[in-house]
């Protein structure tokens, strides 16, 4: 039984290790905000849709908590998405997954700072070899590689923090069910990632996309809002019900194995040292996952319930109740 249910998040994290380089295949046509914007224009109005038809139109209700709703929003949704498109022009697909799979780490920190729930001194041990395994990475076991951390480095770590806050943010929502936070949030944030791209299209930042460019981006777009935005999500919730989050957690650790897999079958050949490095910061992030998860079976029960965010795609987190 549990291994039927274990095919549900490894479902959505080996969709989200290919999103990566479809991503990245799309940008040459569309710049990054407004490929950000585009897909999740779409993406809001499926949730949107999936939301009325299990909860009905009262669930679009904020119920006074419209700015916090709208600040989660921007900094989740917007802030997350946009700096990893970005981040896409700066520094390789397989460079952005490993930066993604830090996710639950960067939470239990974010939670450290945010209500005083100090993380385990080895988890904190962890966190530095997994950030020097991608350090490896990118650098490719040289110092004159340093440089190459660069901008692409600094936005993924300033989109992982607001995924983090985005994610710590959920447990103050508990009398909302997630498919309703999820959606509302998404709202916020395509609106911000709209103005955005309003405003960087009027000042000549970005070019808004043509029909030409759409067209030629269709299947990337419709990968990564059915699959990865709808499908991978639904199923990523289902596994956390069934599994709970600690042991789903661990399989977002596939997330750069699986973009790795994809550069390499598109013709990548990486170098020893960027094995070795993806390595151990995949095997920092497993033992970081194994420190946080609950030792008892009851602390088991509370976790899967109280915690359904632990680690989640950027688009949502529609665990229906």
């Amino acid at each position: 039984m549990r291994s039927r249910a274990a095919a549900y998040p490894l479902l959505a994290v080996l969709s989200w290790g290919v999103m990566f380089p479809i991503l990245a295949s799309a940008l040459p046509r569309v710049d990054p905000l407004n490929l950000t914007t585009a897909r999740y224009l779409l993406a809001a109005v499926i949730l949107v849709g999936i939301l009325l038809l299990r909860e009905g139109v009262g669930a679009l209700r904020l119920g006074g908590r419209a700015v916090e709703v709208a600040v989660l929003g921007v900094v989740g949704f917007a802030g997350f998405n946009v700096l990893t498109n970005l981040a896409l022009e700066h520094a390789a697909p397989q460079q952005i997954a490993l930066f993604v799979a830090t996710t639950p780490v960067i939470t239990q920190l974010v939670r450290w700072v945010r209500d005083g729930v100090r993380p385990k001194p080895l988890l904190l041990a962890l966190s530095l070899v997994a950030l020097l395994g991608v350090g490896l990475v990118i650098t490719r076991g040289s110092l004159a590689g340093v440089g190459q951390f660069g901008l692409g480095g600094l936005m993924m770590i300033g989109a992982v923090l607001g995924w983090g806050i985005y994610t710590h943010g959920a447990g103050r929502f508990g009398g909302w069910s997630p498919l309703r936070y999820t959606t509302l949030t998404a709202l916020a944030g395509t609106a911000a990632m709209l103005a955005a791209s309003v405003l960087a299209d009027g000042i000549g930042w970005q070019h808004a996309p043509g029909a030409a460019d759409l067209v030629a981006v269709a299947p990337q777009l419709a990968y990564v809002v059915i699959l990865g935005a709808v499908v991978a999500v639904l199923a990523w919730n289902t596994g956390v019900q069934r599994l709970g989050a600690a042991n789903a957690a661990l399989f977002m650790n596939l997330v750069p194995v699986t973009t790795f897999a994809v550069q390499i079958a598109r013709g990548y050949r990486p170098e020893p040292v960027e094995l070795v490095g993806a390595a151990i910061t995949i095997a920092a992030l497993v033992a970081a996952n194994l420190v946080t998860r609950p030792r008892t079976a009851s602390a088991y029960q509370a976790n899967a319930v109280t915690d359904p965010v632990a680690v989640i795609d950027p688009v949502a987190v529609v665990r229906a109740r």
